[in-house]
């Protein structure tokens, strides 16, 4: 039976609590907001000022994010275009190893459109080392192995550059 009463007088408490805490919250609000409502011109000027300051601000930073963000995407594309262009050496290269891995007669025309396709990037790097060849005419072109790897890691380069580019650091 204590138990009850004690209970009881506890839930009476807390309501009694709840009820002063909503009532002081309810009083400090509306004083803030009466105080809010009664600015002086100085301070209507100031917040007006902070207020336009702010909206130049967000502003400037929209546009530097949109340039930021189309210059990105620009040099994206670059890098799609630069990248198809040197998986096309490297398929060009590749085929011509493979050629001259299987002895492939030079007098054939798909030999003869490969090779020249092929010799302005193959060029400086011909002759660079000897390409071992083995009874039959089949031959590891080397020079051909060294100008894949080169142009692979120029091709690495590029990209880089274009991604420092791309994702500038900016100030805060």
């Amino acid at each position: 039976m204590e138990d009850q009463k004690l209970a009881s007088d506890e839930a009476r408490r807390g309501a009694q609590h709840n009820s002063i805490k909503k009532k002081v919250e309810g009083d400090v609000n509306a004083e803030l907001a009466a105080h809010a409502d009664h600015t002086t011109p100085t301070e209507a000027r100031k917040m007006d000022q902070v207020a336009g300051d702010f909206r130049v601000k967000a502003i400037d930073n929209v546009v530097g994010t949109e340039r930021e963000v189309e210059r990105a995407r620009s040099l994206a594309r670059v890098s799609q275009v630069i990248d198809y262009i040197f998986f096309v050496a490297y398929a060009l290269l590749a085929i011509r190893l493979v050629l001259a891995l299987l002895a492939a007669r030079s007098s054939a025309g798909f030999v003869q459109f490969v090779r020249a396709v092929t010799d302005p990037i193959y060029a400086p790097f011909r002759g660079i080392v000897a390409s071992p060849s083995v009874e039959g005419g089949y031959t590891l072109a080397l020079p051909i192995v060294i100008a894949i790897v080169v142009y692979a890691l120029l091709h690495a380069g590029i990209n880089a550059l274009l991604r420092l580019i791309a994702h500038r650091k900016t100030a805060i």
